[in-house]
């Protein structure tokens, strides 16, 4: 009986030791509008967020770039964001990362428009999510998820998609609390 019961916790731990998380976001640094006005952040406010997911799910982290760079000025890079919503394009990877080995995948974004920018939706489509647990989340300034939990359900084809976190991009850097409950499950 104890070798059964041994055997069996051996092997829920080697199941446990297999499950792998990552956490995959864009963000980008500079100008970025708050309440307040245009404030400049030497890291972006989804970092902030995708840093403090990865250390209490004690995950792997990637961080989404784009070949193109956008404009350092938040009005020029929001148009340039409309102008990419607009034609559906999905801009360069600088670089990449191979996700078969991953079980779960925290996807976040800053909700720009109303919707998640269009290089996440470059990274997604390009993946097999067969199997993979997708959990969401976004920065924005009063629009929460706006269109980005359809189009990550949408493009993260075969993977379960989770409720997600919407956290206003003031409140990245004092959310702790919530962000350490959004990844334990705690309430």
């Amino acid at each position: 009986m104890k070798r059964i019961i041994l055997t069996a916790i051996l092997a829920l731990a080697a199941l446990t030791a297999s499950a792998q998380t990552l956490v995959v976001y864009y963000s980008k640094p500079g100008e970025t509008y708050t309440p307040d006005g245009i404030i400049n952040l030497k890291k972006g406010n989804t970092q902030e967020v995708a840093e403090r997911i990865q250390k209490f799910a004690k995950a792997d982290i990637f961080r989404v770039e784009t070949v193109k760079t956008y404009p350092d000025e938040y009005m020029k890079m929001i148009e340039v964001s409309k102008e990419e919503l607009n034609a559906k394009a999905r801009p360069a990877i600088k670089e990449d990362i191979d996700i078969s080995k991953y079980d779960t995948i925290y996807i976040g974004w800053p909700c720009l428009w109303g919707m998640m920018p269009v290089c996440m939706l470059s990274f997604i489509e390009k993946r097999d999510w067969t199997g993979k647990t997708g959990i969401p989340f976004t920065t924005h300034e009063g629009s929460g998820f706006g269109t980005g939990l359809r189009d990550l359900k949408a493009a993260a084809k075969g993977a379960t998609v989770t409720k997600g976190l919407s956290l206003r991009g003031t409140a990245a850097r004092s959310s702790d609390a919530q962000i350490e409950r959004f990844v334990t499950g705690e309430k």
